[in-house]
Parts: structure tokens; sequence; C-alpha cells
């Protein structure tokens, strides 16, 4: 059996839709769709905030970390996809591969953490509003935001170190168009055992320990509303919990999903694991700015109010080129 190390293995050859390759450039349509939504919304929302000095608190803060991290994300898996799907360039290099799998992970990592920290913000303003500006200052989000990013990087960093301590034979197919950390050790001749214990320690002190925070915050969040004599301040309470709740179910539910298939659907068609993947990856950048948008009355009027600007620009240049044309 041949073997190659890190340093002189051939490059990984990534998969699209096996069986539909004639459709991959029908399929890049969709695909160019769903990131123009995410690059687009999440851009809007970091302008907006970034614009408006109204929306400078905590709450909006910790929106414009989530979109600017729902951007990596679409930046780290963009190039491969549309390379793969418009040009049918399969190939990638292994350090490339290895630099792509570390950015998704650590930028998947800082999602989770910044949505444990909405739900914290969510908690600290329901159950003790008078101190929230106090308790939220500025300073005390930006050391948040670089605990997170440290703590991503800090966990990933050993991954693409330990992938190179392994041994690969021929098999080079990865199965999706982009490269994750499961999917490159399954294609190991040796022993990959640490690298599967080391990535369940990752998921279990991460994901599972935010997404544990995140329901006890709830809980906490549920007896304080519930104490509220007034129904009506009851729902306007939890109403401001809506968009980060439909935030975490369209992170965790897709995380979830993939996980089980992995784990227990072996013999579910390779398609349903394709898919499935694209979902996790895609479906939060994409509809994390369309629920925000709908759900935040600020940011909507905020969206309006430019776009009803723009066009009165639009209609003043217009008739200037007009009166311009006139004088001519």
């Amino acid at each position: 059996m041949v073997f190659f190390n890190g340093s002189t293995y051939r490059p990984f050859l990534l998969s699209g839709f096996p069986g539909l390759e004639d459709s991959h450039p029908v399929i890049s349509i969709l695909f160019c769709a769903l990131y123009l939504i995410a690059l687009m919304g999440n851009i809007t929302i970091l302008v907006v905030i970034r614009v408006e000095q109204s929306l400078h608190a905590p709450m909006y803060l910790f929106l414009s970390m989530l979109a600017a991290t729902d951007l990596g994300l679409c930046a780290a898996t963009l190039p491969t996809l549309l390379k793969l799907f418009w040009l049918n360039i399969r190939e990638i290099d292994f350090d490339a591969c290895l630099i792509q799998m570390f950015f998704i992970h650590v930028f998947s990592l800082m999602e989770s953490g910044i949505l444990l920290t909405m739900a914290f913000d969510r908690y600290v303003a329901i159950s003790d509003p008078l101190r929230y500006t106090t308790i939220l200052t500025d300073s005390t989000i930006a050391k948040i935001g670089v605990g997170l990013l440290l703590r991503a990087v800090v966990v990933i960093f050993p991954g693409p170190f330990l992938i190179k301590r392994l041994r690969f034979c021929k098999a080079n197919v990865l199965s999706h168009s982009y490269c994750l950390h499961p999917d490159i050790i399954k294609l190991s001749c040796s022993d990959h055992r640490i690298n599967s214990i080391y990535g369940l320690i990752i998921i279990l002190i991460t994901f599972g320990v935010d997404s544990v925070l995140i329901l006890l915050s709830y809980v906490k969040i549920l007896i304080t509303v519930l104490s509220i004599a007034s129904r009506e301040e009851q729902f306007k309470a939890l109403n401001t919990c809506v968009s980060h709740i439909c935030a975490v179910l369209l992170v965790y539910v897709p995380m979830l999903g993939v996980s089980i298939i992995h784990r227990f659907g072996k013999h579910v068609p390779p398609l349903v694991h394709i898919i499935m993947g694209y979902v996790y990856l895609l479906i939060p950048p994409v509809l994390n700015p369309v629920v925000y948008c709908v759900k935040t009355q600020e940011i909507r009027t905020r969206i309006l109010e430019i776009n009803i600007q723009s066009q009165i620009i639009c209609d003043i240049i217009h008739k200037l080129d007009k009166k311009n044309q006139g004088h001519i």
C-alpha cells in the first residue's frame, strides 16, 4: 500500500453532487443566489449598525459580530465551491485544504460563542434593565469579541498539525466542495483515533457547553418574565428574544441533523449527507440577516429610510441630468 505524508501528499479532490456533474452549472446558480443574499444581508446589517448612532447598543453590537462571522464563513467556503461548480476544478492543495478547514471551524465556533453572548445580553436586558448598559459597556463587548476569537483560534489551532502527523493512502476524494476535519481524517490510512477524540472534545467543550448555557439563560429569562405581572410586558420582553431564538435554531438544528446523520445514518444516501452539509454551512448566513431585518423594527426602519434617501438622491441626480441636457 502506498502512503503519503502531509508534505508530499497529492491534492485532495473536492466533490459536488455525484451523478449530477452535468447539472453543476445550473446548481451553481442556486448557490450564487444564496451567497449573494448572505453577503448583501450581512453587509447591510453591518452598514446600518455602523452609520446609525442609535443602534450602538450591546444587542446590535453583538449582532454586528454575528454578521461579520457569517461573512467570514461565506468567504471561507465560497472560493472552492464556485471553483468546483463553475470551472469544474476539483483539486485543492493539501495545505490550502487545511487552511480552509481551520477558518471554517474557527468561524463556526465564533458563531456559537456569539449566540451565547447574545443570550446573556437578553438575560441582562430583561432581568436587570437598569444596569444593562453599565454591565455591557463598549470595552466589555470588545473584550468579549476578542475572547471569542482567541477561544476559537486556540481550540482549532492544533487541528491542522494533528492531521499532518497522519499518513494517507491513495484515497483523496472529499465528500464536499470544502474541507472539514472529519472529512479529511476519514481518508487517513493510519490510526486517527487521537484526531477523532480531539474533534469530539472540541464539540463538547464548545458547542456542547454553549448550547447548555444558552438553554440555562432562557430558563432564567422565562422565570424572570413569568414574574412580571402584566401580560403585555411579558409579551414585550419575550418578543425581544424571538430573533435570537431563531438564530440559535438556525445554527443548532442543522448541526444536530448533520451529527445524527453522520453517526447513525450509515445507510442514508450520500446525497442526503451532502445536502445537510450545505444546509449546515449556508442556512445560518443566509437567514440570520433576514430574521433580524424582519423581526427588528429599528433595523427595518433604518433600511427603509436609507432606501428612501437613496431614491431621493437618484431622483435629484436624474432631474439635474435632464436639466443639463436641456441647456445643451
